[in-house]
This record gives C-alpha cells, sequence and structure tokens, in this order.
C-alpha cells in the first residue's frame, strides 16, 4: 500500500469475535496527513452498492435492478451487473444508460495512493486488474455497456490517473480500454470515523498519469 505505511502513522482497526477468522483485527483506516484513508477494499464495494441501490449517481440511476459479484463466461468475476433499465419510451437523459445498453456491467477499484493532490492507480503492479479491463472490452464487444468505477478512499485527491512509473502496462491497458468504449468514472469519498461518504465526481485524466 504506497503512500500509506509510514510507521508511527494513526490507524483505526475493527474487532471480529468470529472463530473461524485467523485474526480478531482488521486494518480499517490510517491518517496521512491531514486526512484518513480507508484501507478495506471491501468497504469500498459497500459504498458502491448503496450508491447504486439508492440511485444516487445519475450515469448509472436507470436500473431497476443491482447484482454483485457476477460470474462472466471469460473466467472472471465483476463486482456489479445491472439490469431492467427503464423503458425506451421515457425521456431522454443524457446522463443516463444510452439507449439499447440494458445492461451494464461494473468493476470497482478502491483508490489509496494520491500525490500532489492526485489520486493514482495502481499502487503495485497489478495482473488481475489489466485482466478486469479486457475482460470489459469483451462486454462492450458483445453490446452491452461497462464501466470501470475508481472509489478514492480519501478526501485530499481532485483528479484520478492511471501510475504509469508504477505499471505502465496498466495505464496502456486502460487507454485502449477506453478507446474500445469501456466508461470510466471516479468518486472522491471522505472517510470518517464511522462511515465513508462520497462527497464529489472526480476528473479520470489518462494523458500523462504521471
Amino acid at each position: 500500500m504506497l503512500g500509506t505505511c509510514d510507521p508511527g502513522s494513526p490507524v483505526r482497526c475493527s474487532t471480529s469475535d468470529d472463530p473461524k477468522r485467523k485474526l480478531r483485527h482488521t486494518l480499517e483506516m490510517i491518517r496521512v496527513g491531514r486526512c484518513w484513508v480507508g484501507l478495506h477494499a471491501a468497504k469500498a464495494n459497500a459504498v458502491v452498492t448503496r450508491m447504486l441501490e439508492t440511485r444516487a449517481y445519475s450515469p448509472f440511476s436507470g436500473y431497476g435492478k443491482v447484482q454483485r459479484e457476477v460470474a462472466v463466461e471469460e473466467g472472471s468475476r465483476f463486482d456489479f451487473r445491472l439490469s431492467d433499465h427503464a423503458s425506451r419510451d421515457e425521456p431522454s437523459d443524457p446522463e443516463r444508460a444510452p439507449c439499447g445498453r440494458d445492461v451494464c456491467w461494473i468493476e470497482v477499484k478502491s483508490v489509496t495512493l494520491c500525490e500532489d493532490r492526485r489520486a493514482r492507480f495502481p499502487d503495485a503492479v497489478t495482473q488481475r486488474g489489466r485482466r478486469h479491463l479486457e475482460h470489459l472490452m469483451a462486454r462492450v464487444a458483445r453490446g452491452e455497456r461497462a464501466a470501470l468505477l475508481y472509489l478514492v478512499q480519501r478526501r485530499d485527491a481532485d483528479s484520478v490517473a492511471p501510475a504509469d512509473d508504477i505499471d505502465p502496462e496498466y495505464g496502456a491497458t486502460l487507454r485502449q480500454a477506453i478507446r474500445a468504449g469501456v466508461e470510466v468514472h471516479a468518486l472522491g469519498t471522505r472517510v470518517l470515523a464511522d462511515r465513508i461518504r462520497l462527497e464529489r465526481v472526480l476528473p479520470v485524466l489518462v494523458d500523462g498519469g504521471r
């Protein structure tokens, strides 16, 4: 977790009494500078679940059904599958799903690295991340809607960019995915002691990630 492991930094942990767990405690967040950074990737998916179910983000608000952890035939799982899109006879809204794209696949990436107010992903080489992009492109090739959603678990970022110096192949695949029609979204959050609060939409900068 590059940028979030300075010795002596304050942290917050949760405790579980589940006897099946190897460890009782989970590292939830760390304080970096003046803000808390969420470290639990599963919490990012929980935030997005609430957002989708309450239709709080207009680009994904036109769907009636939200499924989690859905397998696809390419041998991968996507975090979300949206379906039951609103009737095509309804008035067109340019911020909502394009007509004819009744299924939408979403892969969520939790972002914790931030330098000079620019959040960057990934913070380590990720073959899995590249594979997810390739599988999103495969869904677009089938005529379906596919999107990558960066959830930035800290409040001090003004934009998101690929970390080309860390994993140049990921950055290249991301740009290829965008050209192929994969949507890329980014949302900034504020990490509080008891919850992660969505705050704003962030621009994704792919021309020069560093």
